[in-house]
């Protein structure tokens, strides 16, 4: 028997990327996962391989979550794991953003964490819950050309520091994971971004942001994971607050 065996984890933007990773490293270790995203083939295809339920949602929409929570209980009882991982981002001159872009980025990155948490909350107040923000290195400095993106992350670092100290007491740990450029498709996405607007190749787009990463090469999805998953462990009970980088020693 592994530590999540029976356990429920809920994981937005379960369908690529950190999420998808996330779910097939619980599903090994036994837990029912409930995956949320827009797009429903690839949930279905990360569901078909882990035994879980695949929930299409928007998370910017408030009661289209609130009502995929509530089916994701319904499949598998109350929440033991909480992975708020669903995210979006843009790279463009501040004076270029448009309010459009703001809103979107806010809202998917930040305040759709503050809906999920609500929703989450009433389940994980009990020691060896756990709730674990996906926000990134950039939530912990500046950064130029992708001023929303950053503010987006540091708020959902200020809101993990908050919710941990105020639910501290609960046996609930709250921690957010930090890392720089993902081989996920959102690097793939910016590569392409930076290529059109530069002449670049996209080959060449994604090695110039392997190389700001301290090691010089993108981190692995499976990086990623195992971090969560020692987030998840119950030995993990005094680590509450943390921001864990994965950044290859970038901030060093």
């Amino acid at each position: 028997m592994t530590f999540a065996t029976g356990k429920h984890a809920l994981i937005t933007g379960g369908g690529t990327g950190i999420g998808a990773g996330a779910a097939r490293a619980l599903a090994a270790a036994g837990a029912h996962v409930s995956l949320l995203g827009r797009r429903r083939e690839p949930l279905e295809a990360v569901a078909a391989e882990t035994g879980g339920r695949a929930i299409v949602c928007d998370v910017t929409d408030p009661e289209a979550q609130a009502r995929a929570f509530a089916e994701a209980r319904e499949a598998f009882g109350p929440l033991d794991y909480v992975i708020l991982n669903a995210g979006i981002g843009d790279s463009r001159p501040f004076l270029r953003t448009s309010r459009e872009s703001w809103n979107a980025i806010i809202a998917t990155n930040l305040t759709a964490l503050f809906d999920g948490a609500q929703l989450a909350l009433p389940d994980l107040q009990a020691a060896s819950k756990r709730l674990v923000i996906v926000a990134s290195v950039a939530g912990l400095k500046g950064g130029a050309m992708a001023a929303p993106y950053v503010a987006s992350k540091h708020g959902a670092v200020g809101l993990t520091r908050s919710l941990a100290l105020e639910f501290a007491r609960t046996g609930l740990t709250v921690n957010a994971i930090c890392p720089s450029f993902v081989d996920t498709p959102m690097v793939d996405d910016s590569a392409a971004r930076i290529a059109g607007a530069t002449g670049k190749s996209v080959e060449e787009a994604r090695a110039l942001l392997a190389r700001t990463n301290g090691n010089g090469r993108l981190i692995t999805v499976d990086e990623v994971t195992h971090a969560i998953m020692q987030l998840l462990h119950p030995q993990a009970s005094g680590v509450n607050g943390a921001c864990v980088t994965i950044d290859g020693g970038t901030s060093a």
